[in-house]
């Protein structure tokens, strides 16, 4: 198996379709957003022919109002990737989300936990009221292991977390094991000058305004998908929304997109470190057109000596 990891923007999808002309690949998303139907411009999801054109798996695969957690995604993810091997192709893992990257590469255990609605509502109730924060001094004093894990301002994985341990009477932490996942993995990293990841992120943003973003957030919002669920929280479609209910202007809206999605890249560093030796990292600062194509060519080559 193979990965492609790095922070939102940084080229993953073009290397993957790259790839395709060459490798018999098959894609397995690993985007905590794409994982939802109707909602593609704010998501950066693949175009239609693009996904004609290369199998990919994980995407569309929920309604914006179902539940989805690490858990399901594990189970899809890995359904996908056996069902790739058995069919002789390469599975390609492509994404930024550190969570569901990883939980398929260490081979993690994640616990079979149904969501209980009323302790979740009454835990989101006390974030919403109260301070998140002390939901997440509590999940410290239950499971530091588990709380180290998660950002202190992702409200809903510390709701999932104590969620678990309230229900079970155990640490999240005790519950998630790893273990060898059975295949030979290659890890390939793509990474940017902050500058230049930047102004790709702003042009990205500014591109999804133009294709219609605006819209397909009233669609979402007259379909009866209210702000407050967490696939309407992801960037873009949060400020698009508080720019629909009148809360700031449509330029302050894509500032602050920008803004946040700035920040995610820099979280996403901290899942996909530069000095980690299990990632062979590639410098693709500047790289377009023609250059672009030669610097890809030199993944190939890696590619090429792994599978030989």
């Amino acid at each position: 198996m193979i990965a492609i990891v790095g922070p939102t923007a940084v080229g993953k999808s073009e290397l993957a379709l790259h790839l395709a002309q060459y490798f018999p690949i098959e894609i397995i998303g690993a985007d905590s957003r794409q994982v939802y139907r109707h909602m593609d411009i704010g998501t950066n999801k693949p175009s239609p022919a693009e996904m004609a054109a290369v199998p990919h798996h994980v995407i569309d695969v929920v309604e914006p109002d179902d539940d989805f957690n690490l858990a399901m995604y594990h189970q899809l993810a890995f359904e996908a990737l056996k069902a790739s091997q058995q069919k002789g192709k390469l599975p390609l893992l492509v994404g930024g989300s550190g969570l569901y990257v990883w939980s398929l590469l260490e081979g993690w255990t994640i616990p079979q936990v149904p969501p209980d609605r009323e302790m979740r509502h009454q835990l989101e109730s006390r974030a919403e009221h109260d301070d998140s924060r002390s939901l997440y001094r509590e999940l410290q004093a239950i499971d530091p292991v588990a709380a180290e894990r998660i950002n202190p301002s992702n409200v809903r994985r510390i709701i999932r977390a104590l969620e678990i341990y309230y229900s079970t009477g155990q640490r999240p932490s005790q519950l998630q094991r790893k273990e060898e996942p059975g295949f030979s993995v290659l890890v390939i990293g793509l990474t940017r000058e902050r500058s230049d990841l930047y102004r790709r992120i702003d042009k990205r943003a500014d591109k999804m305004i133009e294709r219609g973003l605006v819209e397909e957030v009233e669609q979402l919002l007259e379909r009866g998908y209210g702000p407050s669920l967490p696939s309407m929280s992801g960037i873009g479609y949060k400020q698009i929304g508080q720019f629909l209910g009148g809360e700031m202007t449509l330029p302050e809206a894509i500032d602050k997109m920008k803004h946040e999605t700035h920040k995610l890249a820099r979280h996403q560093y901290a899942w996909f470190r530069l000095n980690d030796s299990r990632i062979r990292w590639f410098d693709r600062t500047g790289t377009e057109g023609e250059t672009s194509i030669l610097a890809l060519n030199k993944v190939r080559d890696l590619i090429e000596r792994f599978i030989s």
